[in-house]
């Protein structure tokens, strides 16, 4: 790693150590007295925000957060639900270390260290997604699930390609209660936004070895945005069985149902034809009333767990995925003149598309005696085959002379007199992909001595998509690739573990170059070294980690080339392309009541030149959300707030004047605020408060010509009772 363009991170590093002496001062007899027994793996969390149970995300290993040898963070049920959060993009947003860009109202794009994050999980399954002509995944409701992980770094081991930002892993809800447990909520937000959620557990037998548990969610209101309303409603059950005292059974299904109106393609127009900036309002929009993007997701699951004798434990699991989407856009596009607000067009464009994914792993581990000292090991094989199918239909009477269908705007001030068209009754097949997914991995971890650990590992992976896109053909994949990760880990004192890991990056990439061919595989290595540390008796947590990511073949939007009908966008393959910066987290309850959860993060990306890349997402971000619950005479109040701080993005290209041009979105905080107030136990009322200064921002700005308006100041009231 390149630690002479890090000096602050060295000297972070450093610094640590002189609250090491503290550390121990505030540690417990006992505690000390279970590290000497060789207890270290053992740990007290506390605090809504932390979680203490083992993740798969990273290793597969069943680790906990202190155990793993990269930085990950957690967004634990208890905080989405303080902060109201109730997306994947909110949650992201909202994340240590992560950022987003909004495409439009359906699609985002999500990054970390520079890279933008394309690896999911579901429960640990890895899975695809924006395959089924984009059918919001992104912008998919979060009460369906436990918590949701970030493992940050290269996770090549478990999702199959060496993606070097980072891996999100969304973990469902579990029907674990043997009591009647849950709540009903009712909430009302800005714009007419209603709300109702229910999340009920309880067993279904007299001996509770059968369990099961609902969630369902109904949403529905308007926006900032002219015309844009929203209808979601979610549906998830499952049900547990413990078939013997070491075997249990889950059984699953989720549906997720979302129909926006007016839903944007695209975005506002960044210039005018004189090559001046637009500055439009919030409210501003591209879309017409009768614009549409429906979406559809569901998920049949089913998972068994073995628990032998010997402490090894065999699991199973079972996916499959179908998402549908049907829409009709508008995608406006062209030279407005400042005075008349004329010269813009307009694409219309009806499609209808569904992507079917399934999926199969398995994976044994355990522990195993050698040289006086205890190992584990996890083995593990993922089969999954997806198909994803868009079909077109073009509006009757349009002007197709330039290969596709084009309407004048008009007066572009005067926006909303684009009526939708009569539809073709013919459906023209754009998109049939297969993409065939197959891996095998093992990895173990080797305890040298009592506070020495190596954990190493690998996986032979299998990639491949074919068939035919709206770019041309598709074709392109790799077999057999092998992916090597090795980590290790040292405890320093009882309550502070250095550890530093190493992977390699691989992933088939389908953008193409201006000869409408793909790029190579993205290939490279990723290395991270950190520290991790508990304070007051495991209270309070922190995760200092220093990150070097070099890969080659890293896409960047060709600015020399013109787009046609069949291509807009081309790409090169950028060479020695370099991330290295420093990320610092704080989470737990450091006192009763008061829980955090805080984050910095800083990198530098260039290519071999020393040329800045990926420069529309920010380079530095600071998020925190802290709330504290009041005892005594305030009893029953909690409040709450954090702030979202990034620093300056841009992007560059030739304005429609011929210039070369900028255009910047300046640093900005994002301040949020909560209020709870219970009247008993069992009831409470909840006020959340998000941008709380009415920052006006763009959510993005890597399109250049385009851009799109951040959500405005907005509140949220909502009653809750629960029962138990």
């Amino acid at each position: 790693m390149n630690f002479k363009r890090l000096p602050l991170c060295t000297a972070l590093l450093l610094c640590f150590q002189s609250q090491w002496s503290l550390a121990q001062d505030t540690a417990s007899d006992t505690e000390s007295q279970n590290r000497q027994e060789g207890s270290i793996e053992e740990m007290l969390v506390t605090g809504k925000y932390s979680v203490p149970q083992t993740l798969n995300t990273a290793t597969g290993l069943g680790l906990t957060l202190q155990e793993t040898p990269q930085s990950v963070s957690i967004l634990t049920f208890e905080r989405m639900q303080d902060q109201d959060i109730t997306t994947i993009l909110e949650a992201v947003n909202n994340a240590v270390s992560v950022s987003s860009e909004e495409v439009d109202n359906v699609r985002n794009n999500f990054y970390s260290r520079g890279f933008r994050i394309d690896s999911y999980q579901i429960d640990g399954v890895p899975t695809s997604w924006s395959l089924g002509g984009d059918s919001g995944e992104t912008v998919a409701d979060t009460a369906i699930y436990e918590r949701i992980e970030f493992v940050r770094g290269a996770t090549g081991l478990l999702t199959g390609v060496g993606d070097p930002s980072a891996s999100i892993n969304l973990v469902r809800k579990k029907a674990d209660s043997r009591e009647l447990t849950g709540f009903v909520d009712f909430a009302v937000g800005s714009w007419d936004e209603r709300r109702v959620t229910a999340d009920v557990a309880t067993a279904l037998n007299k001996s509770g070895s059968l369990r099961g548990r609902v969630v369902g969610r109904y949403l529905e209101g308007e926006s900032h945005v002219d015309y844009y309303e929203d209808d979601r409603n979610v549906f998830y059950g499952v049900i547990e069985s413990d078939l013997t005292d070491n075997t249990l059974l889950r059984l699953g299904a989720s549906y997720q149902h979302s129909d926006p109106k007016s839903t944007v393609w695209g975005a506002l127009p960044t210039f005018f034809s004189d090559g001046s900036k637009t500055d439009w309002d919030v409210s501003k929009t591209t879309a017409m009333d009768w614009n549409r993007w429906e979406t559809t997701n569901t998920n049949y699951f089913a998972s068994i767990s073995h628990e032998f004798a010997n402490g090894w434990e065999l699991n199973a699991n079972y996916n499959k995925l179908l998402y549908e989407k049907d829409t009709k856009l508008l995608y406006v596009y062209g030279s407005l003149d400042k005075e008349t607000g004329e010269g813009l067009n307009a694409q219309r464009y009806r499609s209808d598309g569904e992507s079917e994914q399934d999926s199969i792993d398995v994976q044994l581990k355990g522990d195993f005696s050698l040289f006086n000292q205890t190992h584990d090991f996890a083995l593990g094989a993922l089969y999954s085959d997806q198909s994803a199918d868009t079909f077109t239909q073009l509006p009757l009477g349009g002007d197709m002379s330039g290969g596709y269908d084009r309407v004048d705007v008009g007066n572009f001030y005067e926006w909303g007199n684009l009526y939708e068209p009569e539809w073709s009754d013919e459906r023209t097949q754009s998109q049939a992909s297969e993409t065939e997914q197959r891996g095998y991995y093992g990895v173990t971890r080797l305890s040298v001595t009592e506070k020495l650990k190596f954990i190493v590992g690998g996986r032979v992976a299998t990639w491949l998509r074919t068939g035919f896109d709206w770019s041309g053909n598709v074709d392109y994949g790799n077999r057999d690739e092998f992916i090597p990760y090795a980590g290790a880990l040292y405890d320093v004192t009882d309550t502070h573990r250095v550890y530093a890991s190493y992977t390699e990056i691989f992933k088939p990439q389908n953008n193409r170059d201006a000869n409408g061919e793909f790029l190579a595989p993205l290939v490279g290595e990723s290395a991270e070294i950190g520290l991790k540390s508990r304070f007051l008796d495991d209270r309070l947590n922190t995760t200092i980690a220093v990150f070097d990511i070099r890969q080659d073949n890293l896409a960047q939007v060709d600015t020399g080339f013109e787009g046609t009908p069949e291509q807009r966008t081309a790409y090169i393959a950028a060479q020695g392309a370099e991330s290295t910066g420093v990320e610092i987290e704080v989470v737990g309850q450091p006192i009763d009541g008061w829980n955090i959860s805080a984050g910095y993060t800083q990198y530098d990306i260039e290519d071999a030149t020393g040329n800045n890349i990926n420069t529309d997402i920010p380079t530095k971000l600071f998020k925190v959300f802290t709330s504290y619950e009041f005892a005594g005479a305030l009893s029953g109040l909690t409040i709450g707030g954090g702030a979202n701080w990034q620093n300056e993005s841009y992007s560059e290209g030739e304005n429609p004047a011929g210039d070369d041009d900028r255009f910047t979105q300046e640093a900005y905080v994002l301040v949020n605020a909560m209020a709870r107030y219970a009247f008993t136990d069992a009831l409470s009322v909840q006020f959340n408060a998000a941008n709380l200064t009415d920052e006006k921002y763009y959510s993005q700005v890597g399109q250049f010509s385009s851009y799109r308006y951040g959500t405005p100041r907005n509140y949220t009231l909502g009653l809750n009772y629960r029962f138990d």
